[in-house]
């Protein structure tokens, strides 16, 4: 099985920080959500005071402000999907585990017959049910998932991953939108 993070792997950015960026264009009040935003992710990347799901708990907000997430994700994609241009050739079967919420990925990974295992995210609410899948979370879902997999070649941009990465046959490291080999 081939497995890919999306974030920077697939999509050549970050899908969240683009589709935030996207609503607090299209809807001003999102903006009223970002100072907070702000402030959890200082306690969570710079204090190390919350997890990523309690930030993510606190950045989802936004979704408040939105009167019909479904419709803002498609019209996302409809502008974003030609960054999805990495190195990577993932194939129909293939599986991406990803940080970023199932409710932004489904639809983009079902049109190239991804498989997808991501942060469960209500899109109403903003609110998270469960772990944010990142890091060890990832080898947990995978798992549950799918309990005999034996992972043949692992995609990734980012060293969050070397758990994951520690489970493939073969791992690769994207970087500047090249495949490297990982650095171990």
């Amino acid at each position: 099985m081939d497995v890919y993070d999306f974030d920077g792997t697939l999509y050549m950015g970050d899908s969240t920080r683009d589709f935030v960026l996207w609503c607090a264009r299209r809807y001003p009040q999102v903006v009223l959500t970002l100072p907070r935003t702000g402030v959890a992710a200082i306690a969570c990347f710079g204090a190390h005071a919350i997890d990523k799901t309690r930030f993510k708990g606190v950045l989802y907000r936004f979704l408040h402000a939105i009167p019909d997430v479904e419709h803002e994700v498609e019209l996302f994609w409809q502008a974003h999907e030609q960054n999805i241009t990495g190195p990577c050739n993932a194939q129909p079967g293939d599986l991406v585990i990803s940080a970023s919420p199932e409710f932004l990925l489904r639809d983009v990974c079902a049109r190239r017959g991804l498989e997808l295992i991501a942060s469960q995210v209500d899109p109403r609410t903003g609110r998270t049910l469960g772990r944010n899948c990142s890091n060890d979370e990832k080898i947990v879902r995978l798992r549950k998932a799918y309990p005999d997999a034996v992972v043949d070649n692992f995609y990734s941009d980012s060293h969050d991953d070397d758990p994951l990465a520690g489970l493939a046959n073969h791992v690769f490291l994207v970087k500047d939108g090249t495949l490297h080999p990982w650095p171990r």
